[in-house]
């Protein structure tokens, strides 16, 4: 069987699923449906998902299967992410990490790294 199709092959625009049908009893069910972010994904990055998660996360073994430098893995991973929409998330989190950094080194005082977190800027 070929993937389901995600984009019209007229104008480019998002898929929606309308039907689904069980090949076991002939059960047809017609409606609306959405779908997930990872059946969105190009080829690409889901070949990528696919070995990431074989690989248990492990970036180091992902480097070894692909044959590729880890910078290489880090940046498909990055793609990824963002393909996904998760870059925001990840960028808020690195943030608020660096805010703490920060007030543990003693550059910027408790009252400032609790503004800035605040603030949503860190």
């Amino acid at each position: 069987m070929r993937p389901v199709p995600v984009r019209c092959p007229a104008c480019e625009e998002p898929l929606a699923v309308k039907a689904l049908f069980c090949p076991a009893c002939g059960t047809e069910v017609v409606g609306r449906f959405a779908l997930n972010e990872f059946a969105l994904l190009p080829k690409e990055h889901l070949d990528f998902l696919r070995l990431f998660v074989r690989a248990r996360g492990n970036l180091k073994e992902v480097e070894r299967l692909l044959g590729v430098s880890y910078p290489t893995v880090r940046a498909r991973l990055e793609a990824l992410l963002k393909a996904l929409g998760y870059e925001a998330e990840a960028r808020e989190k690195e943030d608020r990490l660096e805010v703490l950094e920060a007030l543990r080194r003693g550059e910027i005082t408790l009252e400032e790294a609790a503004a800035r977190l605040r603030e949503g800027k860190g």
